[in-house]
Parts: structure tokens; C-alpha cells; sequence
């Protein structure tokens, strides 16, 4: 059984972000948020829930003007949604586009965490400083999918003040699962490109 340690906490990182000056620094004010001592010779590993790449498609448009042979419709436009969003959700209901909703602040604000904190692509979806910390990108929705034990088992949890702090407990169980059992997750196919990211997502009942 997992429990929270610390106090769940949230508001804007911005300045958290702007402020920290390495990996361990930034990891360091996260837990000071939390109210807890970051625990010594350890390493961390960050689920986050915001795209953390853009559509290679999308990437070569806006940089030299290439197209793609056909845009299809919302839910298969390459320009808007990235394989792992394509692959994983299939035209159903899944995360927002990080091109045409209203969350590309989110999703560069996580990139920019990437590029200074954890900058290394150790493989497809897994990024890390080169030392303690990893950080992968989740969906909680799509971890705790509805009428399955994951979702029973969360639901059990006790609420906590705001459904962003509910996201982030999900977010902080995806984490400790890729930590220990990264074969629990559907893995991104060969063709995925790389700096698109994936979206880790736990198998049915492994939660």
C-alpha cells in the first residue's frame, strides 16, 4: 500500500522553474512545496500530464513547409495529434491536442522543464538529467480508465481538495509503476518518432 507523504500541494511552478538552477535543485523545491526533506541517494522519476513534444508532422510544416499527403479528419490529423495520441486513442475520446486546444502554455511550460532539467532522450518517451531523475508523460484519464479494477482502486482512495491534486496522485502512481515496472505499460511501437514522446499509459489492471 502507497501512501502520500508530504502535503499535496498545488499553484503555479513558474517561479519554481525559473529559480532552480539544476535537476536536484528543482527536484528539491518540489518537496519543499510539499513540506517534506527530499530523501537522500534517491532517484526520482516524474509522470507529468501535458504533452511533452508536438506532432513531427506539424514540426516540418511550421519549419520548411512540408506536407503531409492527406490531414484526415480532428482525431487523425498528424498535424494536430501525435502518434502516441493517434495510436493509443484511435479517433476515441482521449487527451487534448496540444496544437488545437487550449493547453500549448501547459505543454511548452513542460517541455521547457524537459530541455532544462532532464534534456537526455534515453529512449522513446523517457527522458532524464543523465543522473536521478526520469520524467515520462501520463494521461490520468487513460491510466484509470472507468469500469476497471484501476479505476475501483482509485476510487477507494479518499478525495482529496481539487481534482488537479486527484490528476497529480495519479500521475505520482504511474510514476512509481514505471519506476518498478516498466513492462506493466504499453510500449510505444518502432515507428513512433522519437522526439514526439509517448504517453505511458498502465496495461488494464496493472494499477
Amino acid at each position: 500500500m502507497l501512501n502520500i507523504v508530504g502535503t499535496p500541494w498545488r499553484g503555479s511552478l513558474r517561479a519554481t522553474i525559473n529559480n532552480a538552477r539544476t535537476s536536484y535543485d528543482w527536484v528539491t523545491r518540489l518537496f519543499d512545496l510539499c513540506k517534506i526533506a527530499l530523501p537522500q541517494e534517491a532517484a526520482f522519476t516524474l509522470a507529468i500530464d501535458t504533452p511533452l513534444g508536438f506532432p513531427d508532422a506539424f514540426m516540418a510544416l511550421a519549419n520548411g513547409l512540408k506536407h503531409v499527403d492527406s490531414i484526415g479528419d480532428s482525431s487523425t490529423n498528424p498535424y494536430l495529434y501525435r502518434h502516441t495520441e493517434r495510436a493509443l486513442f484511435n479517433g476515441k475520446k482521449g487527451p487534448l491536442s496540444a496544437i488545437k486546444d487550449m493547453i500549448g502554455s501547459q505543454a511548452t511550460k513542460g517541455m521547457h522543464v524537459l530541455a532544462k532539467f532532464a534534456p537526455q532522450i534515453k529512449r522513446c518517451g523517457v527522458w532524464s538529467d543523465g543522473g536521478a531523475l526520469t520524467v515520462i508523460e501520463t494521461y490520468p484519464a487513460a491510466a484509470c480508465r472507468r469500469d476497471t479494477p484501476d479505476r475501483e482502486a482509485i476510487d477507494a482512495l479518499p478525495v482529496l481538495a481539487h481534482t488537479d491534486l486527484n490528476d497529480a496522485r495519479i500521475c505520482a502512481l504511474v510514476a512509481h509503476l514505471f519506476a518498478t515496472h516498466q513492462d506493466a505499460f504499453l510500449q510505444p511501437p518502432a515507428d513512433v518518432p522519437i522526439r514526439e514522446g509517448w504517453i505511458w499509459v498502465p496495461k488494464q489492471g496493472a494499477m
